[in-house]
């Protein structure tokens, strides 16, 4: 890892604990509302996050094991339910894709490496299905009649995060067992998924406080 690397690994970090520390601020905006499971999961996020970084200097763990069982799994499903139950009003269709995200495990299981950091099946599957949900959730938003007013809906912010990070990643997670292979084509995508997810979480942190209550 480079040193440049290690700047952006440490800033990512540190994003996310803003993200975190923000929902705290505005908290009082969403309480009564869905979003606050937004606030809930920015936190949860953070504190996955910090167990990742430093838990192994407290406790003996499976980072692999934690990241591929838990986090990523409840990264996946919150989106799946954030954007088909709640911005889509689709309730069946959140169900539909967890069962289907939750079954792809099962081939992974038995049928690939499972030491992996990322198991590659589960990740690519659950970020194909979160594509439908981007791509429904940008015709949403293009076809709306308030449209004009798209710098106030929370969606629009997380919807573009959700698109540089899981989407753009897709294909490094997914052929990360053949790109590491080749080193500088390892070294730019790996930057860029660290840049990507600082972004993120920092139009998380946007969507929080210029975002409308009822949006």
């Amino acid at each position: 890892m480079t040193e440049f690397q290690r700047i952006l690994q440490e800033l990512l970090v540190w994003t996310e604990g803003l993200a975190a520390f923000i929902s705290i601020i505005f908290y009082r905006r969403v309480k009564e509302q869905y979003w606050k499971y937004f606030s809930y999961y920015l936190i949860l996020m953070f504190l996955c996050e910090s167990v990742g970084k430093w838990g192994e200097h407290f406790f003996a763990y499976s980072k692999p094991a934690f990241f591929n069982y838990f986090v990523i799994p409840a990264e996946f499903i919150f989106f799946y339910w954030l954007y088909a139950a709640k911005s889509l009003g689709r309730q069946n269709l959140f169900y539909t894709l967890s069962l289907l995200y939750l079954f792809s495990f099962i081939p992974s299981e038995y049928f690939f490496n499972t030491k992996k950091i990322i198991f590659s099946l589960n990740y690519t599957f659950g970020c194909l299905l979160l594509m439908i949900l981007v791509i429904m959730e940008y015709y949403k938003q293009i076809n709306s009649s308030d449209i004009l007013n798209f710098s106030k809906n929370r969606m629009f912010y997380i919807n573009l995060g959700v698109t540089l990070f899981y989407i753009g990643t897709l294909p490094f997670w997914t052929f990360f067992t053949y790109i590491i292979k080749y080193k500088e084509i390892y070294s730019v995508y790996f930057a860029y998924f660290l840049i990507s997810g600082i972004i993120m979480y920092l139009l998380f942190s946007i969507s929080l406080i210029w975002g409308k209550q009822n949006s």
